[in-house]
Order: structure tokens, then sequence, then C-alpha cells
């Protein structure tokens, strides 16, 4: 297996990429503040430390906080991915740069595919849909892997708050107008692995097979998990405000991975093994 290395070690994704890879021959995990990647030295560091490939699982992920903080956001989701694809350039190293389901309108009712054309709304999903050129435009080498609702083991996910939710008010208000396709990390950490064994560069879309809206995935974890008969009531997103508004519909499609055999379980099987895994420790 190739010297790998992650960005963003410490996070939900971080982690479950160290996991799948922890076999690896050589594994280097970064993290901050020691390796920052919306400084441009951080191309120098990749350059020095020559992996063969670097997973960038770095992010500015508060989707809400990046409305208030526009720069912090490029600097991250843009700029960051821009340094390490250019150390990569001089290192013959290749890039894993995770993206984000929210670089799509999310128009309803429509499916995004890899290579429909992105239309960012959000300072977020525009700092993510940079990201994407940015790194494209300093190296060939290059896997984009766009990922949609994403949780695994911690507190700052959608299925933990729900949880943590439900046992302190007893019951609970879901938007039932957005929707997405709930992922889980470890799933996406082995189908980054698998990937990257193709050596076939390129946008991709690896999310849990299937879609689903916030009140089906809140319902759905409930029911898992020994809660499902209490009330959830359904709202509109207009009644759950929010700094920004995130795209009702961008539901993606695995075309492209599916097309090399890299597919990922349906969403409601990897929630049942989190639950059982995760929220039973």
């Amino acid at each position: 297996m190739p010297h790998i290395l992650i960005t963003g070690a410490n996070g939900q994704l971080g982690q479950a990429l160290a996991s799948c890879f922890s076999s690896a021959k050589q594994l280097t995990c970064w993290t901050r503040p020691r390796y920052d990647i919306t400084d441009p030295a951080i191309a120098d560091a990749v350059a020095e430390t020559k992996p063969d490939v670097v997973v960038n699982a770095a992010a500015w992920t508060d989707v809400d906080g990046a409305e208030k903080s526009p720069q912090f956001a490029f600097n991250v989701n843009a700029l960051g991915p821009k340094y390490l694809a250019e150390g990569c350039a001089r290192c013959g190293g290749s890039l894993v740069q995770i993206s984000s389901n929210e670089v799509f309108a999310g128009e309803p009712g429509r499916f995004y595919h890899e290579y429909d054309q992105t239309s960012p709304g959000s300072v977020y999903s525009r700092s993510k849909a940079a990201g994407e050129v940015a790194a494209a435009t300093a190296l060939d080498r290059l896997f984009i892997v766009r990922v949609a609702w994403l949780y695994s083991a911690g507190s700052n996910n959608f299925p933990a708050k729900i949880s943590a939710a439900a046992d302190r008010h007893g019951s609970l208000r879901v938007v039932s107008d957005e929707f997405g396709n709930p992922t889980y990390a470890p799933d996406v950490a082995v189908a980054v692995a698998k990937l990257i064994e193709t050596q076939r560069y390129g946008i991709y879309h690896l999310v849990n097979d299937g879609s689903a809206s916030r009140y089906d995935w809140a319902t759905e974890l409930l029911r898992l998990t020994g809660r499902g008969a209490l009330q959830v009531d359904p709202i509109s997103a207009r009644e759950w405000p929010r700094p920004t508004t995130p795209p009702p519909h961008a539901v993606l499609v695995n075309q492209a991975g599916a097309a090399l055999g890299i597919t990922l379980r349906d969403w409601r099987d990897a929630l049942r093994d989190y639950v059982q895994t995760e929220l039973n420790k």
C-alpha cells in the first residue's frame, strides 16, 4: 500500500480514514495547529514528506458560521486544497480532495451526477466549489470525492444531536423538505481506499445508497435506538430559520464509482451499524 498522508486526521472522516489505512506500510496523520493547510508553507511540507497520496479531510464545515466568516471558510476550503495540490505536484503525489453535495443548487426533485454543473449558493458551498477548481488547476493526479450528510462517532453530527435532543426534550420538530444522502464516514473511508487503488482520477460521489429527508433520517434513527414512540413533528425549512439556506434536494448519484465496482451500502444499513457500534458503546 502506498504512503498515505491524511490532513484533518482528528475529524470525523479523518479518524475513519486513519483507521482504514492503519495497515498501510507508511501512514502520516496531520492535524492543526502544527499542520495548518491555510499556510502556503504546507505545500513545502507535503513536498518534503513525499507521500504517494494525500487525502484532504481538513475542512471548514460550519455551514452557518461561514456566512459570518467567509474569509476563513475560503482559506480552509479553497486555498488549503490549492496548497496541498501544489505540494503533490512537486513530489509526484496524488490528492484526494473531499468535497460536498452542497456545491449543487439542490433543485427539488433533482438527482446530481458527477459531471453535472455545480451551482453553489452559500458561502460554504462556494468555498467548497472553489476548492475543487483550485486543486484541479494545480494537479492532474486528482480525485474529487463529494460526500453528503457525513456522520460517525462523536457528538458533532446530526444523529448524535437528534439523540441528545430526544432525551432532553421528549419530542422533536424536524425539517421534512430538505433531502440528501446520510453517509457513514467509515464507509466513505473504505470506498476512498478502493478508489485510490484504481488510479483513475476524476470526480466521484461516494455516498451511502438511497436518499432521505432530515425527518426520515431522524425517525429511522429513533426507531433503531428504541425511541420510536417519541413524537416527531415534520416542519418545513422555513420554520427552522438559519443564517444560510441549505440546498433543498442536493441528492448525489454514485455513477462513476459504481462503474469501477465501488458502491456503498444503503443508508439505513449503515445507520443501523452506527447505532450498534457507536451509540451502544
